[in-house]
């Protein structure tokens, strides 16, 4: 018996451009997309997953576009009802959630193993990065592996494709040894547009028409052979909609009483991707000597210090969806996207670390004739090798400290004493609300000598903060750690005099007639 239909139940979160917050289904989200603000959730890994869940279905719906002049005429007319209607009619009944034949995103003929005679089925938290005990525990969430209870099904609907979407690899299951999803632990980029029909449209990158004609999203493809999965299956990508439905993990609801909550599911490996060339629109990538091609992933550090990686070059290593929102709005300035999403997670092996969104400013400067990818490194460039000179003077009052009694401290006793100073942390926290002040002076008419005289001053400023809020702290000790701090400040002091100096130049300059 077929239940719970996604294209008709409410289960997709969205926020509508008056701020009424709302649940609707497929039909309801693209056809009142033009009225809706954001899809919005608690979780970053969900509204990725639901972007590129929608996206999946629109090359479907729209056979395209197939190259940059479709897209623009879309852009300008919007989203056919018409064909999006038809596309849900003659493809609704593979979104029953429930379904002998065809559960959405599912595997039909999975049960789990036997123990002792009793299936044993996962709770819903197996499927749930944020409350699953197994990898990700996190602070303050009571929700047990043992007696989770169960959850609407709208709510397990949404972390289905989440799951699929970020699924890290590293266990065994009942079929074969798990792996990541495609493109699981890299950094996923989606520009912003006014409404939710925009933001699909600025991230819809065209597809070669050959290439799409044989783009089948999980939906499309008849349901995986439970005999396949246990001797392993992996497979290319077929192109964007495949990926952005790519099955990885074998996963079976389990109905009990009601199809309005899931309390249990059988959980398993499922397809692995075996795709070298094909790119992920959605991701900025970067050229290792040794592995080539590889996706930035989130690091130790705010990703705003590496905002220069999602701008388009020559390279053209830049996320796909930033290069397509720059070209489809070079005639539509006041469509132009006003700030990026950035979402996804990190993880050490098989464990997630953690997962973050966070939104920037785009510059407006990207749909002029230069390229800024290179101006915001230099700025980027100049705030690291500013650092330094507040590294090196860490190091020496660090080495001071602990060498008291006439001892040569150790190499890692001398890093772990840096590492709890929040001097450079302070530096980087100062620096990064400056950041986004820039972003926003990168307008078309913007000069880049005036944006680099603001940055310097702001360098300058973080520097100087934030050894004085050290030299605050330390005033209050002994005469053992005065002197180490007057002992220390060289460099910084050295590098305050040359800043001080380049933006007099920088300044001269700009005086001049």
């Amino acid at each position: 018996m077929s239940q719970f239909n996604l294209v008709n139940e409410k289960w997709i979160p969205v926020r509508f451009l008056d701020g009424n917050r709302d649940e609707l289904g497929i039909r309801d989200t693209l056809l009142r997309s033009s009225d809706i603000a954001a899809i919005e959730d608690q979780s970053p890994l969900v509204v990725a997953a639901l972007h590129r869940f929608l996206l999946a279905l629109l090359y479907r719906a729209l056979e395209g576009p197939t190259d940059i002049e479709q897209a623009k005429k879309i852009f300008r007319d919007g989203l056919p009802e018409d064909r999006i209607m038809y596309y849900l009619e003659k493809w609704g009944h593979r979104f029953w959630l429930f379904d002998d034949k065809y559960p959405f995103c599912q595997v039909p003929a999975y049960e789990p193993q036997e123990k002792n005679g009793v299936k044993e089925w996962k709770p819903w938290p197996a499927i749930s990065a944020e409350h699953n005990a197994n990898n990700a525990k996190v602070l303050f969430d009571h929700v047990g592996m043992t007696a989770a209870g169960s959850i609407p099904t709208k709510i397990a609907s949404r972390w289905l494709l989440a799951c699929q979407t970020f699924a890290l690899g590293g266990g065994n299951s009942d079929f074969t040894y798990t792996k990541s999803a495609p493109s699981a632990t890299a950094m996923m980029v989606l520009p912003l547009g006014r409404n939710l029909q925009d933001t699909l449209l600025l991230s819809l990158v065209p597809q070669n028409r050959e290439v799409l004609a044989e783009d089948h999203p999980i939906w499309e493809q008849d349901p995986i052979l439970l005999d396949a999965l246990k001797k392993g299956v992996a497979r290319p990508a077929t192109g964007f909609a495949d990926l952005y439905t790519w099955l990885t993990r074998a996963i079976k609801f389990n109905l009990t009483d009601s199809a309005e909550k899931i309390c249990e599911l059988a959980l398993a490996s499922g397809v692995e991707c075996s795709s070298d060339t094909l790119i992920d629109p959605m991701l900025g990538y970067r050229i290792d000597e040794e592995k080539g091609r590889l996706p930035y992933q989130f690091r130790d550090r705010g990703i705003w210090r590496d905002f220069d990686s999602l701008l388009p070059d020559d390279s053209k290593l830049a996320p796909k969806v930033i290069e397509h929102a720059a070209a489809l709005t070079r005639s539509s300035r006041e469509r132009f996207p006003k700030s990026v999403l950035v979402l996804g997670q990190a993880n050490k092996k098989a464990k997630i670390e953690y997962w973050r969104m966070e939104r920037f400013c785009l510059p407006e400067a990207l749909i002029g004739d230069h390229f800024i990818r290179a101006e915001i490194r230099q700025l980027l460039t100049i705030a690291e090798e500013t650092e330094k000179s507040l590294w090196a003077a860490c190091r020496s009052f660090a080495r001071d400290i602990l060498s008291r009694g006439g001892r040569e401290p150790a190499t890692k006793d001398t890093n772990s004493f840096i590492y709890q100073m929040p001097v450079n942390a302070n530096y980087w926290s100062y620096l990064e609300t400056c950041f986004h002040k820039i972003l926003r002076d990168y307008s078309l008419a913007a000069e880049y000598g005036n944006i680099r005289l603001r940055w310097l001053k702001f360098v300058k400023d973080a520097l100087q903060a934030a050894w004085k809020q050290h030299s605050e702290a330390v005033s209050a000790g002994d005469a053992w750690a005065i002197r180490a701090l007057i002992k220390a400040e060289k460099p910084v002091l050295d590098k305050l005099i040359r800043l001080n100096e380049e933006i007099k130049n920088l300044a001269s300059e700009k005086e001049e007639p």
